[in-house]
């Protein structure tokens, strides 16, 4: 009779054990703790998204009773028809990739300056910080009211020995009082991302390119740079996934307005739905605006990840 060794050794593999480690009864064993969250992922997020689905095929307005008949694709043949969903969509674009870039640049300013030994730092710190623990709505009212509002805005207040009588600088530039404040309250999270990528640069190669003579600029550019670009890429896709999905800030500033210049696709999706009261097409735009964001992501997280394991392989 052969013996367990002699199967392995011609190609077999060894019957898994119906008990003790490496069972499967072993491994349920180990799964068992993570299925009530599994179970609760599941059902906060997938079957509310199912419901989207099938409301999406539906044509249904709250404020015509009966109106609910199945309609098959039309409500997203409409959406992408529908020119206001466009402009909108170029509304999105523009403040997520505006405030994203802006937010970066200052954050990777901000982390070179906190990378450098100064009296007081960590109090910088925490004042750099501070933005991003701030909830966005209060952070929305704080531009509003306080800054940016035309009577007793400080923004008006500074500027008026320059002319700038009271201006509503939210009715006149809508679109970039919202990415100015999505800026000030996300540059604090790029800064901390590009500050732990500064920090875990290697030390000796600074110092061997500073013995050689390089210059400051040259060493940025050359060394810092090319190390910072997978932190760097992981801060855009990140914001930009949070980003993408905003609407406290435009509900408590604009209102989306005037007309739909400051509105992005969920403030859109909400206005058709609590608005217009249009259940169908409002479903629709969110599958569109849902399996569009997870392509994207996916795809830019793909990239990112290749990048660091690349890097960790040099």
């Amino acid at each position: 009779m052969t013996t367990t060794a002699e199967r392995t050794t011609a190609g077999t593999k060894p019957a898994r054990p119906a008990t003790g480690p490496g069972s499967a009864r072993d491994g349920w064993i180990r799964r068992a703790p993570l299925l009530p969250a599994l179970i609760f992922a599941i059902i906060v997020t997938q079957l509310p998204f199912l419901f989207t689905i099938y409301y999406s095929l539906q044509s249904w307005n709250l404020v015509r009773p009966g109106s609910q008949q199945f309609v098959g694709l039309d409500n997203y043949v409409t959406v992408f028809t529908d020119s206001q969903f466009r402009g909108v969509a170029l509304n999105s674009v523009l403040i997520t990739v505006g405030a994203v870039i802006i937010a970066m640049v200052l954050g990777l300013l901000f982390a070179l300056l906190l990378d450098r030994q100064f009296f007081g730092r960590g109090f910088v710190r925490t004042l750099l910080i501070t933005p991003f623990l701030i909830t966005p709505v209060a952070a929305a009212l704080l531009w509003k009211t306080v800054l940016f509002d035309p009577t007793y805005g400080l923004i008006n207040f500074v500027l008026s020995p320059f002319g700038v009588g009271e201006l509503d600088w939210v009715s006149s530039f809508p679109r970039s009082s919202v990415i100015i404040a999505l800026v000030w309250q996300w540059t604090p999270f790029m800064m901390l991302l590009t500050l732990a990528g500064l920090q875990s640069q290697p030390k000796d190669i600074l110092e061997a390119a500073r013995v050689d003579g390089a210059a400051g600029f040259a060493i940025f550019r050359e060394i810092t740079l090319p190390h910072l670009r997978r932190f760097i890429e992981l801060g855009l896709v990140l914001g930009a996934i949070y980003l993408v999905n905003t609407f406290d800030t435009i509900y408590m500033m604009t209102q989306g307005g005037p007309g739909t210049s400051s509105a992005n696709l969920p403030f859109y999706i909400y206005q058709r739905a609590f608005l217009g009261f249009d259940i169908g097409q409002s479903a629709a735009m969110g599958v569109v605006v849902v399996v569009a964001t997870i392509i994207v992501s996916t795809f830019a997280l793909r990239l990112i990840f290749r990048s660091f394991s690349a890097a960790e392989g040099s």
